[in-house]
C-alpha cells in the first residue's frame, strides 16, 4: 500500500478554521485549538442571536408606535384594538415605519381606526 501524505488536507482544514475566526481577539484567531473552541461558542451564539434579533425588533416597533400614539393623545393598546376592530391589517413593522417617517399618514390611520 502506498504512503499517503496528508499535509495539504490538514493545512486546508486548519486554514478554514482560522479563516472563520478572523477578527477574534488574542490567540483565538491564530491558534488552532483556541480557534476551534471559540468557533463552537460563536456559532451557537450566532444561532441564538438570530432569534433574539426578531424579538428585539418587535419590541422596538412597539416603542416607536407607542411614542407616536402618545403624541396623538391615545395609547398603544387602544390603537391596536381600534385597528383590529376597524379591520385595518397593518403590521407593527409598517406602523412603526409610518410613525417615524410619515407622521401625517400615521395620524390619518389613527383617525380612521378610532372613528
Amino acid at each position: 500500500m502506498p504512503r499517503v501524505k496528508r499535509g495539504t488536507t490538514a493545512n486546508r482544514k486548519r486554514a478554514k478554521v482560522l479563516k472563520q475566526t478572523k477578527g477574534f481577539r488574542w490567540s483565538r484567531k491564530s491558534k488552532e485549538r483556541a480557534a476551534k473552541e471559540a468557533l463552537l461558542h460563536a456559532q451557537s451564539r450566532m444561532f441564538r442571536g438570530r432569534k433574539e434579533k426578531k424579538r428585539t425588533a418587535r419590541n422596538t416597533w412597539s416603542v416607536k408606535i407607542g411614542a407616536a400614539c402618545k403624541a396623538e393623545g391615545t395609547s398603544y393598546s387602544k390603537l391596536i384594538g381600534a385597528l383590529k376592530k376597524a379591520e385595518i391589517k397593518l403590521d407593527r413593522k409598517i406602523l412603526a415605519d409610518l410613525a417615524q417617517n410619515n407622521p401625517e399618514t400615521f395620524k390619518e390611520i389613527i383617525k380612521k381606526a378610532t372613528s
